[in-house]
């Protein structure tokens, strides 16, 4: 065995097309572009949503909407998930750290605290906001609701 003896296995390869390389070739004249036209032009692109002249869907719709760019997105997280996660850790604190730590959420999120779901012990939470069911379901069981 010599690697200047292989070969690529019978079938593997194929010789590509040789285009526009005259009549003999059986590929000359127009090159398999078919007759005149921007299609048969070399450097020819039809633009994004080009419908064959008629009128394009991005302006057969309307316009409508609007997105601010002041709007700050919140990770939603409820009192289930944090008190599943205490249970887990064995801990009274719950800050982003925490929950970054655990997967609950990315490094760049902002955290929300929801009220769904119920307290049965004291917990200190760390986040960027929180909901008004959240904030006083904390507060009643004598924990502590922290904003950023």
């Amino acid at each position: 065995m010599d690697l200047s003896t292989l070969k690529p296995a019978d079938g593997a390869t194929k010789n590509r097309k040789r285009i526009g390389r005259g009549q003999g070739s059986g590929r000359g004249g127009t090159s398999t572009r078919g007759h005149k036209g921007a299609k048969s032009r070399s450097g020819y692109s039809r633009k994004i949503g080009f419908e064959g002249g008629q009128m394009p869907l991005y302006r057969r719709l309307p316009k409508f909407g609007f997105k601010s760019f002041n709007r700050v997105e919140y990770i939603g997280i409820n009192l289930d998930t944090l008190v599943a996660l205490v249970e887990k850790l064995q801990t009274k604190d719950i800050t982003l750290e925490v929950l970054e730590k655990n997967g609950v959420i990315s490094s760049n999120d902002k955290v929300k605290i929801l009220g769904r779901g119920e307290l049965n012990s004291t917990i200190n939470v760390t986040a960027h906001a929180f909901s008004k069911t959240a904030k006083e379901a904390i507060e009643s069981k004598g924990g502590v609701a922290t904003t950023i």
